[in-house]
């Protein structure tokens, strides 16, 4: 059993191990977590001892497998409490992520393989993130960043890198949510806003900045 304050921390050096390599500097880690560089010195230093990470000397620290499979199963609970919340809840997808924060921590591996049987095992949660299966493997993305298209390129949105519940808000806005249909009619080479033609929708008009938070499979 581990701290809530561990767990989370666990949590936060997978996500950064994914988008900036396998080892997290001290000082990434205490911006994404919002204390004192000194503090997290002091929690990785006891997350050590109990071998969740390993330390790098002038490099970092990166998770051990024990880690890693702790950190994997919260953001499993994590991803399918959001999808109870909106499929069975009705709580829009910018709701939802404060709430299953709470949620994650619960520790009962026979309820969490129950829900997601209820909920029919399913694969991604509201914002697109794919969710572990039991054995703690995630399904392959073969999404990319709607940043990466050019004009007639074509696909559908799959999901957002931004879960802030005002960009969730602001695509709402737009029109835009995950499965629409759409195709790049246009990229200004000024400022690098997308014209998008959703499926059966005006155009729609996007700065880099949501095309930069955007997943889009072909």
């Amino acid at each position: 059993m581990h701290s809530f304050t561990e767990e989370n921390y666990l949590k936060a050096i997978y996500k950064l191990q994914e988008t900036n390599g396998e080892v997290v500097a001290t000082s990434a880690l205490a911006q994404v977590m919002g204390v004192h560089a000194p503090s997290v010195t002091d929690m990785l230093k006891r997350m050590a001892g109990k071998k969740l990470v390993t330390y790098q000397k002038s490099k970092g620290f990166k998770l051990s497998e024990k880690g890693k499979k702790v950190a994997v199963g919260i953001i499993r609970n994590h991803r399918l409490w959001e999808v109870f919340l909106v499929d069975k809840l009705g709580f829009r997808w910018d709701e939802v992520h404060d709430i299953a924060e709470q949620l994650e921590h619960i520790h009962s591996e026979d309820l969490v393989n129950k829900l997601d049987a209820f909920l029919g095992y399913p694969k991604a949660d509201p914002h697109g993130d794919p969710i572990p299966d039991a054995n703690g493997v995630l399904p392959k993305s073969k999404s990319v960043l709607l940043s990466t298209l050019k004009a007639g390129d074509e696909g559908t949105f799959t999901g957002v890198t931004d879960h802030s519940p005002a960009f969730l808000n602001h695509l709402d806005k737009s029109g835009i949510s995950l499965g629409n249909s759409i195709k790049v009619k246009g990229v200004e080479e000024y400022d690098q806003t997308y014209t998008l033609q959703l499926k059966g929708k005006k155009e729609v008009v996007v700065s880099f900045k949501v095309a930069n938070s955007l997943l889009v499979r072909g």
